[in-house]
């Protein structure tokens, strides 16, 4: 299939290698994933799609448009591939066709914590061309990527030294001239802690270079610097009735997130903020409310041809009302004007799971739902990976093979805690409630394989097995913060083969199971706090994947 296209620079090789020994490589034969969240099992009405219309860790949405094809385009940090492209001709719908980090020669992230890497893209397309741009942190800072198949493959980067901080935007004026905009430090010393700024360059699509002399200042420290904002950030410029428009993200990642709105006649000329400002927030709401929404903002806009404009944003559903396991997801919401001004959501309004669609668009559902308490389930029948698996920092993947309906994963000394590339592969928790199992054989003796829920190096869970002389272990391995350390584990007779492994997960609450061939689930230990993986107690920008993992054991 075309979508799959892109990976195949990096998993060729693989694949074409001799079948992994058995004695150092774990064989899954099986993933099966289920989502069951309580406001997903509510009957859509006809003519409505649910909110958010991509669920877990699709954070800081970017679109574009081609004709009647939508594509968007998300943060993704230090996971590969990187920059999942999605598709849509509904803007409900979305499929994952590719990402536009597949290659060396493009990027790796050695040494890079889990919450690192690429931060905030943004998606364009003009006369024939996909653009994205975005940051690599710590790594080279701001850089394009281009491609004339939003599916891939993409170009090699072009750098942009001159163009610091972080979150760049492309905008393509009317009259031909192209301008980059991002957050960076303010002019001068910062006067308090998260001041920030907003600055723009004009861009020499020829050169592929900005015009140093270009660089001015659009916006110091948010809508109002008077009341001391936070971390303005995430700009986009649209130009709309003759008006330059400004959206940004303000308030920081967390409850007090929102989307804040500027206009100005010219892009020489200040800057005015909207009176109704911020456009897009949950901050003001009762924090006991049911189901609730939170920490909405970072927004990107697209207008349809009946002339409607609409929102994709990042937020997040939590439990007990602010933790969240699941990281920022993207929502959709129509853009009403008034004034001339935009407005995503009136001030103390709640962000709706489900609302009345585009009314000119069909509703086109897609193969591989991203939303809903859908089931996902690989049987490793494929050549190459499906798309929505990935894995950790680096391209290589001479651990992993894929022959047969099997997975092979060759047991590696690096692990979750480090900041180098376990032999691992995740995919992303997408409910609250949820459960997920796999079936598998373990490596030899000094290895061990199993399931992962993984937040960050730091905060995890390691449900594993491995050979203990005649017999087999089974241990469960939590990290809170520190090294990770054993919580139960349970001595089995024998080499067990065919060996089955389950997580079930409710907010807090984390139920972690075993099943030996013909038998029955088996609880290992008990219930287990869930909340080290929400993003309140672990920090960071990412969202929990589930996963498989193989690894050497370290030896007294």
């Amino acid at each position: 299939m075309r979508h799959l296209w892109p990976l195949c620079a990096v998993l060729c090789t693989v694949f074409q290698a001799v079948w992994a020994d058995e004695t150092n490589s774990a064989r899954f034969d099986w993933f099966q994933y289920q989502g069951e969240d309580d406001v997903f099992a509510q009957p859509l009405q006809a003519g409505h799609y649910r909110n958010p219309v991509l669920a877990g860790f699709f954070p800081d949405p970017s679109i574009t448009r081609k004709g009647d094809d939508f594509y968007l385009v998300n943060s993704s940090f230090s996971y590969l591939p990187g920059l999942p492209i999605l598709h849509s001709k509904d803007l409900v719908n979305w499929q994952l066709i590719g990402h536009a980090l597949t290659r060396p020669g493009q990027f790796e992230f050695a040494g890079a914590g889990l919450s690192r890497g690429i931060f905030a893209p943004t998606l364009r397309y003009h006369n024939g061309t996909f653009y994205l741009i975005t940051t690599v942190v710590d790594q080279g800072g701001n850089f394009i990527l281009t491609a004339t198949d939003p599916a891939g493959p993409w170009s090699d980067p072009i750098w942009l030294p001159e163009v610091g901080g972080i979150d760049p935007d492309l905008f393509f004026d009317e009259d031909g001239k192209v301008y980059i905009s991002h957050n960076d430090a303010p002019p001068g010393e910062p006067l308090y802690e998260g001041h920030r700024a907003i600055w723009l360059w004009e861009f020499d699509p020829v050169a592929k270079k900005v015009k140093p002399e270009s660089k001015r200042l659009l916006v110091n420290g948010g809508v109002d610097i008077r009341q001391k904002p936070i971390w303005i950030e995430g700009p986009h410029l649209y130009k709309h009735n003759g008006w330059y428009y400004l959206l940004c993200a303000e308030g920081g990642t967390a409850d007090q997130h929102s989307a804040v709105i500027f206009r100005s006649r010219s892009l020489s000329e200040p800057f005015v903020p909207a009176s109704q400002n911020p456009i897009l927030t949950q901050r003001d709401l009762a924090p006991d409310r049911p189901d609730p929404i939170t920490t909405a903002g970072h927004a990107d806009f697209i207008q349809l041809d009946d002339g409607s404009w609409w929102a994709v944003f990042l937020a997040t559903r939590t439990y007990q009302q602010r933790l969240s396991n699941l990281g920022r997801e993207t929502y959709l919401l129509p853009v009403h004007w008034q004034d001339g001004w935009p407005q995503i959501l009136p001030k103390g309004q709640s962000i709706p799971y489900q609302l009345a669609g585009p009314v000119s668009l069909k509703p086109q559902p897609v193969a591989v739902p991203q939303t809903g308490n859908l089931q996902w389930r690989d049987e490793f029948s494929a050549t190459r990976l499906d798309l929505n698996w990935h894995w950790l920092r680096q391209f290589d993947l001479s651990w992993l093979q894929l022959k047969e309906g099997v997975l092979a994963l060759q047991a590696k000394a690096d692990r979750l805690e480090g900041q180098g590339q376990p032999a691992f592969i995740g995919r992303r928790l997408q409910h609250i409630n949820f459960n997920a199992s796999t079936g598998f054989s373990l490596p030899g003796a000094g290895r061990s394989a199993g399931l992962v829920l993984l937040q960050s190096e730091l905060y995890h869970y390691y449900l594993g097995a491995r050979r203990n002389g005649t017999g087999t272990e089974l241990f469960l391995e939590q990290a809170k913060g520190a090294k990770a350390k054993v919580l139960s584990s349970q001595e089995l007779a024998g080499q067990i083969t065919g060996l089955q492994f389950k997580v079930a997960g409710a907010g807090a609450r984390l139920w972690f199971y075993y099943r030996l061939p013909g038998q029955d689930w088996q609880p290992l230990g008990p219930v287990q706090d869930g909340t080290l993986l929400s993003t309140q107690v672990a920090g960071g920008f990412v969202g929990t994947t589930l996963g498989l993992y193989s690894r050497l054991e370290q030896t007294p």
